[in-house]
């Protein structure tokens, strides 16, 4: 029988942490419904294991009530590790880091629901791997963990035993992808179904909502920013803008990419996609309109870039989110 602990990180908890948890054992347990169902013996034991002994109520709504402790928990198959509040303050929970990386040595699968992210990346496990979390702490991610490949795109990513997620409730869709490894495929399909949770999503590039990377001091970048996102409109070129601010070509690529994770043309190409989306989001604008709007005259180029970007076509994404 394979033992999947659940951890409660209970110093960094958030209404997030316990949606999360409580999420996960109910698709276990229908998973284990479903499964002793079709005549075979149980297959999976779920604990949750707290990283402190006092049990505390989050938001004064609710608490989780742990079977164990961490330090009583000496080997499992696989942690789920839930949504938690991102901090350098997670860092000064080694104990909990220290188990992780323990059980990890030992052979067991870790697996991140969104910001939990930032926990697995504090105990160093994921250094020079894949991994994702919600696209909005994407930024923040990458300051604090720069050896850590971030695939923000990604709804899930699955590498050497390593299972993370792009975030908030998109948490279900990991942990029927979850299903699916430990028990078998009929099962994830049943979960799927019965709890009304889409199965085989894989990105989260349709919901994200770019905002731009400017947690960074270079200000030369960011009046290059500024400059790109108030005129969308404009054929920008990268010598105009290495020009317009006195600077030669590769050393403002060098700067930019430096500051954003992005070369200029893809930022500026991110910028006017997102204000297409919001056209094909909030007003009755159609396709060549949205795509006139921010500077492109050749459909096909647009409609490939946009897909690039968000995964779906524009009028797919209009259909989708549009209902003006």
């Amino acid at each position: 029988m394979k033992h999947i602990t659940i951890l409660y990180p209970q110093e960094h908890a958030g209404l997030n942490t316990v949606a999360c948890i409580v999420g996960t054992v109910e698709v276990f347990a229908k998973a284990s419904h479903y499964w002793k169902k079709q005549g075979n013996k149980p297959k999976c034991q779920l604990v949750v294991a707290g990283t402190s002994a006092n049990e505390q109520y989050v938001k004064g709504l609710a608490a989780i009530k742990t079977d164990a402790h961490i330090s009583e928990i000496n080997n499992t198959d696989l942690i789920i590790i839930p949504s938690a509040s991102p901090g350098k303050d997670i860092n000064a929970n080694q104990a909990m880091l220290d188990w992780i990386q323990q059980q990890y040595k030992a052979g067991a699968e870790i697996a991140s629901m969104c910001s939990g992210a930032f926990i697995l990346a504090a105990t160093g496990i994921i250094d020079g791997k894949s991994c994702s979390t919600h696209w909005s702490l994407a930024d923040t991610f990458r300051e604090m963990y720069p050896r850590v490949n971030l695939q923000s795109d990604k709804l899930i990513t699955d590498e050497n035993g390593i299972y993370t997620n792009g975030g908030a409730y998109s948490f279900l869709n990991l942990v029927i992808y979850l299903v699916e490894k430990y028990y078998d495929r009929l099962t994830a399909i049943y979960c799927s179904k019965v709890l009304q949770i889409e199965i085989d999503r894989n990105s989260q590039s349709a919901f994200a909502i770019f905002t731009g990377q400017k947690q960074h001091s270079d200000t030369m970048v960011k009046q290059a920013q500024s400059y790109i996102e108030n005129n969308i409109d404009e054929r920008i070129s990268v010598e105009d803008l290495s020009s317009r601010f006195a600077i030669g070509r590769r050393n403002f690529d060098r700067r930019f990419i430096k500051a954003t994770g992005n070369r200029p043309l893809e930022y500026a190409q991110r910028v006017k996609i997102e204000s297409a989306k919001k056209a094909l989001e909030s007003t009755r604008k159609n396709v060549n309109e949205a795509m006139y709007e921010v500077g492109y005259t050749d459909v096909k180029a647009f409609r490939e870039l946009f897909r690039k970007i968000t995964g779906m076509s524009p009028l797919e994404y209009k259909s989708k989110f549009n209902h003006a």
